[in-house]
């Protein structure tokens, strides 16, 4: 909890900022509507968490939501029958995604950005080869309810956002989360403690595919269909990450800060909208986060210098 305190009050400090500029913000229906636009983005960045404190990345999320919502709009055609059978095949297409990803990674030691880029260009390939860059199909009212529906007032998405959180937390305060941090720490020393390391990270992009598929199932329903859905949400998911001071080398960092780093994030975007600031400002607002949080890790924990044996001869 101590490592999320520092974005917490970053958080704080923007909602603020929205209630400043619009009142109607705190109210219960205003502050729900945040939740809900924010709630594919946080799940992708626990899922993302998982992979990157385990010392791995995973570029393949945004082409796989894309691809996720493109593939229910064209089984399902408006046929609410087809609603939970595609669900559950989206699910597991998410986990078989991960689990190339990570086998790829750990059993052919190819590097995850590598792998993850690689894969990100196949199935955004497969979408366009597919669709003709026009996605075709509808998405059912069953389907669209989880987006943009509600259970009394809370909608659906929240209740969603809320179950996934807690299982990430559950996850990481369990032996599975003291594992993947030391594999992340030192995958060596992991190893050699008896730490199953490429199990530990097979999982970990595995839940990366699971939570993309449950951010593509919130997304279909709140944004409908487009061959650009998740474009660009890749790369919002690490930001958040890193916002949250997640090491982007691995073995440190909390889930918890790094959902809060996607809702700060949403935060700021809800700001700079609400200013009147071009929304094409976003990559560019992510990018020096990135680069900032980065600097600020290297600053923290700077690297030690091991002599080499010719430099400590010559020292002598």
């Amino acid at each position: 909890m101590k490592r999320a305190l520092p974005i917490l009050a970053v958080l704080l400090v923007l909602l603020a900022a929205i209630a400043l500029a619009n009142p109607h913000f705190l109210e219960p229906a205003g502050f729900l509507a945040f939740l809900k636009r924010a709630a594919p983005l946080v799940i992708l960045a626990a899922g993302q968490y998982f992979v990157i404190v385990s010392g791995e990345f995973d570029l393949s999320v945004g082409s796989l939501v894309t691809a996720e919502v493109v593939i229910a709009a064209r089984l399902i055609d408006g046929n609410e029958s087809a609603t939970w059978p595609v669900i559950a095949l989206l699910i597991v297409i998410g986990l078989l995604v991960g689990l190339v990803n990570g086998v790829v990674t750990t059993k052919l030691r190819v590097p995850s950005f590598i792998v993850t880029l690689g894969m990100l260009l196949i199935l955004s390939g497969a979408v366009f080869l597919w669709t003709g860059g026009a996605p075709r199909g509808a998405l059912s009212e069953g389907f669209r309810a989880f987006g943009r529906g509600s259970l009394g007032p809370v909608p659906w998405s929240v209740l969603i956002l809320l179950a996934m959180g807690t299982a990430a937390i559950w996850l990481m305060r369990a032996d599975f989360g003291k594992t993947l941090i030391a594999t992340g720490d030192n995958e060596r020393a992991a190893a050699l403690s008896g730490v199953r390391v490429d199990r530990a990270k097979i999982f970990a992009f595995m839940l990366s595919g699971l939570a993309a598929a449950v951010a593509a199932i919130l997304l279909g329903g709140f944004a409908g269909v487009s061959a650009q859905v998740g474009q660009g949400l890749e790369f919002s998911a690490i930001t958040a990450v890193v916002l949250g001071g997640v090491a982007l080398g691995g073995g440190r960092g909390s889930v918890l800060a790094a959902m809060a780093g996607a809702f700060t994030l949403e935060a700021l975007f809800t700001l700079l909208n609400l200013y009147g600031i071009s929304g094409a400002l976003e990559f560019t607002v992510q990018g020096v986060i990135i680069i900032a949080a980065v600097a600020a890790g290297a600053i923290r924990l700077p690297r030690k210098f091991t002599p080499r044996r010719g430099d400590a001869h010559a020292a002598s």
